[in-house]
């Protein structure tokens, strides 16, 4: 398997990742809170939110640093 092949198939494995670990975050972000159909308030995260956000931004660095070196292997 070449390189190129590998590098794709794991920036598909990262991106699905990716996409599930927003779904799972994403909480009152409906359309009717974009009519703002809810009141926000900030709170701070904690316990597995946190680490669910710090795993999200681990994440996304990879997927950028996979994307980066497959455009370089090309």
């Amino acid at each position: 398997m070449e390189l190129k092949h590998l590098l794709s198939f794991a920036q598909i494995l990262v991106s699905c990742l990716l996409i599930f670990l927003v779904l799972i975050q994403v909480r009152g972000t409906g359309f009717g809170a974009a009519l703002g159909g809810q009141d926000q308030t900030f709170r701070t995260k904690r316990g597995i939110q946190r680490s669910l956000h710090h795993l999200t931004i681990f994440v996304i660095v990879l997927f950028l640093g996979i994307s980066a070196w497959t455009v370089a292997a090309s």
